[in-house]
């Protein structure tokens, strides 16, 4: 069992930067396909950005201003995430899983472990 809490959401202006961080438990992470999702009021659960041992990936709307990062050695995973947008506005999940492919990271479904989630929100 992997057990993820994540900190570091809250309220900031329009272009602004916020680092979420997502604490794990119960096992090391750096096997684990480690990602972040969103979900805005009204809208379905999205990807937003993935990080395994080769490499990381992002979805489209935030590539460029986000950045995901593992420290295994803290078993941590964090969300830097810069030139913030209203539309950047949801709770954002971390979300830890065995493994999966290119296609399938993106998608909830590989996920095993999730967090309670963070507040973000962008004003402008």
């Amino acid at each position: 069992q992997v057990q993820l809490v994540e900190s570091g959401g809250g309220l900031v202006l329009a272009g602004g930067s916020l680092r979420l961080s997502c604490a794990a438990s119960g096992r090391p992470i750096r096997s684990y396909v480690m990602a972040w999702f969103r979900q805005a009021p009204g809208k379905d659960r999205e990807f937003v950005a993935f990080t395994r041992n080769y490499g990381a990936n992002y979805a489209d709307s935030v590539k460029g201003r986000f950045t995901v990062s593992k420290d295994t050695a803290a078993n941590t995973v964090s969300l830097q995430m810069n030139s913030l947008k209203p539309e950047d506005t949801a709770v954002y999940y971390c979300a830890a899983a065995v493994g999966c492919s290119d296609y399938t990271c993106g998608r909830s479904g590989p996920y095993n472990y999730w967090g309670q989630g963070t507040q973000v929100t962008v004003s402008s």
